[in-house]
């Protein structure tokens, strides 16, 4: 059976209306928040990646009633600290590190020992950065030198913390955070922005209490514990960083033109469409509205006949698109003059190390690249390169964005691609080969 997929031939200039699955942040936010409710908590249009299927599997290991229906899923909970289980439970979150981190942060005081784990790419992502301040709440850990698999005790005296988090991750937000609804008093977090959807869930959907003061450089946030919250019906908008793909393609490609359908659009998420726009492209936000804060729109993408270099300015929020910065160096690749991207270090710190494959991607096909230190990339674009010799993608500990990335590439500006280890994408976007079909791409 081949474990590869090809690429040979461009796709054909288009113009189509699509809509795409749920976002996968809010997916894996909506299974396990429902979980500490009290109640039938039900979420439409969930995100059917391999995430949302090992958040589903680990939940349901702490004996929590989970259905999966044709039109939504239904999660019933008992509340705060109602999880039941065996001692020396083992939990899998497979390829999903916000699974992972926000599941432990559930399990503060958690009266036996869990064990969670994770596939072997998992298995090399830190996990130090949410064991620290876990730790300071009063649980116990033991890890692999601070990556998984790791063990979690809890505390009968667990206590509220105040936390620094200064690396921009919404994830280490999203734990300490999680871990102060079974705390009593109140936890602060000083922050740096990222990704907001666990406050907006918290202000909006739970109704917990919650204090947000936003200033130019951070956000300070206050969680008070011990504060039950009812079940909840939530309506999940499509996913931005899938939306990415489709509209890296149409930019790309010929005269074509692309709508894409109720995308999740909150601005710490929209980082890719404000950078691309800053090169030249023409991406239209219309249909806004919002939804439990949360801000939705249809968007609209027209081919760029010049994009042109970016020196992107060194107080942009990177983390508005730490996912979508492999698709971004591939823009720059074809754009007129030198590209400059800085404080990018968290990229290696993903799936697998994304800065340096984009380095090396950028080598395959002929785009001069420099490094600047070990946090940047400089790259020389050639708007009209020809790709038309053979590319193989393999040995990338199956992240599924390179995989996606690739297959764009190829399908946008040709050559012959062989990418491996195809079913990785089915980790975040299962249905990334029946849209590349609809828009007419041909995958072998």
């Amino acid at each position: 059976m081949k474990n590869f997929l090809i690429v040979r031939n461009k796709i054909k200039n288009f113009s189509k209306k699509i809509s795409l699955s749920g976002d996968k942040s809010l997916s894996i936010r909506f299974i396990l928040l429902a979980s500490m409710a009290i109640g039938k908590s039900r979420a439409f249009n969930l995100s059917t990646a391999e995430d949302i299927r090992s958040t589903i599997n680990c939940i349901k290991k702490l004996g929590v009633s989970i259905k999966l229906k044709k039109h939504y899923c239904e999660v019933t909970g008992n509340g705060l600290n109602s999880y039941k289980y065996k001692n020396n439970l083992i939990l899998n979150a497979g390829n999903s590190g916000t699974t992972a981190r926000l599941i432990v942060s559930a399990l503060i005081n958690s009266p036996k020992t869990i064990k969670i784990t994770g596939d072997n790419s998992l298995k090399k992502r830190d996990m130090k950065r949410i064991i620290e301040p876990l730790q300071e709440f009063g649980a116990t850990f033991k890890s692999n030198r601070g990556t998984l698999p790791l063990s979690i005790k809890g505390s009968d005296f667990i206590r509220p913390i105040c936390y620094n988090e200064l690396r921009g991750s919404a994830q280490c937000k999203s734990a300490v955070m999680i871990a102060a609804l079974t705390t009593p008093g109140v936890s602060k977090l000083k922050c740096i922005p990222s990704r907001n959807h666990t406050e907006l869930l918290f202000k909006h959907v739970l109704k917990v209490p919650i204090k947000i003061k936003k200033t130019k450089k951070l956000d300070y946030i206050e969680v008070r514990g011990q504060k039950n919250f009812k079940s909840f019906n939530y309506k999940i908008p499509g996913d931005i960083s899938s939306a990415a793909f489709a509209i890296v393609l149409t930019l790309l490609s010929k005269k074509s033109e692309l709508t894409i359908k109720d995308i999740n659009v909150n601005p710490s998420r929209t980082g890719i469409i404000s950078i691309l726009n800053m090169m030249g492209a023409r991406i239209q936000l219309f249909n806004k509205k919002k939804n439990k804060g949360e801000m939705i729109a249809d968007i609209f993408i027209k081919s760029a006949k010049n994009l042109k270099a970016i020196n992107l300015p060194k107080n942009f929020n990177n983390s508005r698109a730490i996912d979508e910065f492999l698709l971004i160096f591939i823009c720059a690749a074809f754009s007129k003059g030198i590209s400059t991207f800085r404080s990018l270090e968290e990229l290696n710190k993903k799936e697998s190390k994304r800065l340096d494959w984009g380095f090396k991607i950028l080598k395959m096909i002929g785009i001069k690249t420099k490094k600047i230190k070990n946090h940047g990339i400089k790259i020389w674009g050639q708007p009209d390169l020809k790709l038309n010799k053979n590319y193989v993608i393999k040995n990338y500990l199956k992240d599924h964005r390179i995989a996606m990335s690739t297959i764009i590439l190829g399908l946008a500006c040709g050559g012959n691609w062989k990418i491996h280890d195809p079913d990785s994408i089915n980790t975040s976007f299962p249905t990334f080969n029946n849209m590349v079909k609809n828009l007419g791409g041909k995958l072998n």
